[in-house]
């Protein structure tokens, strides 16, 4: 049973009765939950139970997948558009909602140039604007001071968590609303997943942050609020500090206690 507690308003995402499909296989069924503002909300459960699935239907990453099926409504606000209407376009619901994935991404560009990449897109020519918004990028992302000096050298020089403050650089150039975490940290080691971890402590007073982790330790320590996952289902939501040391619901409690999964 879920729990009926709630962030405290004002909500980013209101997520209702979303439930998703490839083809023939339900992945989601029914999922219900609000999105807090300029909080952190981590999405645990185990291996294949639908956190990544979720989610990419913030930004509608399942589009490229032409069997893809959505139903239920994701609410945005302040504007209170539903995210997955299909006259909604994609491609502007990725601009405010920006995605940070697994692996560091960088493209084989300049540092520079993968930070002002989706302002460029977006049609940005004015070079005084670029860097501006590179600079201030690279700031918010902890990794200035480390590349001021070589802002024209290859991204793919920089080490494995300097990459990965740098793809999250890239996302926060073009202002997003809410920034995703797919297992930002399971291919870092210990030194550069602490690095990651205060910096999305210190987003959270700007953006508004959904991360999926496998790590216990990593939600409890940097989430404000947690959703636990299973078969698809959600199974309860509630403050972190509730799931973890007051579950409501006994398979919470097996699996934050290592018990299964």
């Amino acid at each position: 049973m879920i729990s009926k507690a709630a962030p405290s308003p004002p909500i980013k995402a209101d997520v209702r009765d979303l439930s998703f499909s490839f083809g023939q296989t339900q992945v989601l069924n029914s999922l219900t939950l609000p999105v807090a503002e300029r909080r952190i909300t981590a999405l645990i459960g185990p291996s294949g139970c639908g956190k990544t699935t979720f989610l990419r239907c913030l930004n509608r990453m399942h589009d490229l997948q032409p069997a893809a099926r959505y139903g239920g409504d994701i609410t945005l606000y302040p504007d209170k558009i539903n995210l997955l209407d299909p006259a909604v376009d994609p491609i502007e619901i990725r601009m405010r909602i920006g995605m940070v994935f697994q692996k560091p991404n960088p493209f084989p560009k300049s540092i520079a140039e993968n930070v002002a990449y989706g302002l460029t897109i977006r049609g940005i020519r004015d070079r005084a604007v670029l860097e501006e918004r590179t600079v201030q990028a690279l700031r918010d992302a902890a990794l200035w001071e480390e590349v001021k000096d070589r802002l024209r050298g290859p991204a793919t020089a920089l080490s494995g968590g300097q990459q990965q403050r740098l793809c999250i650089a890239r996302t926060l150039a073009t202002n997003p609303e809410i920034l995703l975490f797919d297992e930002p940290t399971s291919a870092l080691d210990p030194v550069a997943t602490a690095k990651i971890e205060e910096l999305m402590t210190t987003l959270k007073q700007k953006v508004t942050i959904v991360v999926v982790t496998h790590n216990m330790q990593q939600a409890a320590r940097v989430s404000d609020f947690t959703a636990f996952m299973f078969l698809g289902k959600l199974i309860e939501f509630d403050h972190t500090d509730a799931i973890f040391t007051n579950p409501s619901n006994k398979l919470t409690e097996e699996y934050v206690t290592g018990r299964f999964g």
